[in-house]
Formats: structure tokens, C-alpha cells, sequence
């Protein structure tokens, strides 16, 4: 831009329009030919634009998170968190409670909560993942936490009786497998 004696240049320093910083130039010439209200729009069109373009999308920028963010720019602290546990047993187990124990049913609970119950006879052959159509699937809310522990029972459908008990840790966005085994 050459500047000629006697000209006046407003000069509107590092304007960011769609997040790129530019500048921008108007000169006494392109004033007149503008006339007074397109100026004042295109003043306000550049400062509308300052204002609004260049703040930094926040949200969750963690990818483990239940609400990742692709987009977030800046971390806001919002992320949430999520975790799975799947239940499995063999055949020789099925067959085990219910032929050596007399089991038919098992009842769920973890964290103190009901989540599910099934037939004793349902088993697999390997470890199914979480989700998989018939297996026993827990998720639970970690809130904030990225890891958080909760105590878990099995008992006999029937009778209350406990067959199976401990604490699981479930993991952000994981499928923790736990494979349910003979207890004499």
C-alpha cells in the first residue's frame, strides 16, 4: 500500500476473520466513495468480527471422555467418563451350578444396585466383549474421574445366596472382562 501525502489511513490492526489474523486498511478515498453509513456498517462488521471469530471454542478435549470434543480448541473441565464391566463364565461353570450347587438364576448388583439377572446357563466359550448380544454388561458413570472402584456380588437367584463377590475399578472407556470361575 502506498500512502500519498496528505491521505488519511485507518488502519484496523490484526482483525481475525474466521479465526485468521489479518489486517485491514481504509483510506480516506475508499471512506468518501463508501459514504458515511456503509462505513459505519463495515465498522461494525469488523468489529462484530474481532470480537466474536477469535475466542477459542471450549469443551472436553480429552478423547477418552463420554463428551469429547473434537472441535474445543481450549479445555473447559467438562469432561464426563464412563466405564464397562462384562461378566462371563464357561460351560463347565454353568454346568457346576447347576448340577454341584443347584443354581438357576444369578442376580447382579453392583454398587449396592440390582443391574441385572440371568439363567445359570447361560455361558461362552470365550471372553465376550461388552455389548455383545446376552452378555451380562455394566457401565457405570465415573463423573469426573477417570477410574473409580465399586464392590460387586453375584448371588443365587433363588436362595440369596452369594456365589461371587469383590470390587471392580472400572476404567474410562473400557470393557473390563471378568471371568467368573469355580469356588469350591
Amino acid at each position: 500500500m502506498i500512502i500519498k501525502k496528505h491521505q488519511t489511513v485507518i488502519i484496523y490492526d490484526n482483525i481475525c476473520i474466521f479465526g485468521l489474523l489479518t489486517k485491514t486498511y481504509l483510506d480516506h478515498e475508499k471512506i468518501t466513495k463508501l459514504g458515511v453509513a456503509s462505513t459505519l456498517l463495515l465498522f461494525l462488521l469488523i468489529i462484530g468480527t474481532t470480537t466474536t471469530s477469535c475466542k477459542k471454542v471450549q469443551g472436553c478435549m480429552d478423547s477418552v471422555a463420554k463428551n469429547y470434543d473434537a472441535l474445543a480448541e481450549k479445555d473447559d473441565g467438562s469432561c464426563i467418563y464412563e466405564g464397562k464391566v462384562v461378566f462371563w463364565y464357561t460351560e463347565p461353570v454353568s454346568e457346576y451350578l447347576i448340577n454341584d450347587r443347584f443354581v438357576t438364576s444369578l442376580v447382579y448388583y453392583v454398587g449396592g444396585e440390582l443391574v441385572c439377572s440371568s439363567a445359570a446357563s447361560v455361558s461362552y466359550t470365550s471372553n465376550p466383549e461388552c455389548g455383545d448380544y446376552g452378555a451380562i454388561t455394566v457401565t457405570r458413570d465415573l463423573g469426573k474421574l477417570k477410574s473409580k472402584q465399586y464392590s460387586y456380588k453375584i448371588e443365587d437367584g433363588i436362595d440369596g445366596e452369594v456365589i461371587w463377590s469383590g470390587t471392580i475399578n472400572f476404567e474410562a472407556n473400557s470393557c473390563l472382562k471378568i471371568q467368573l470361575v469355580k469356588n469350591y
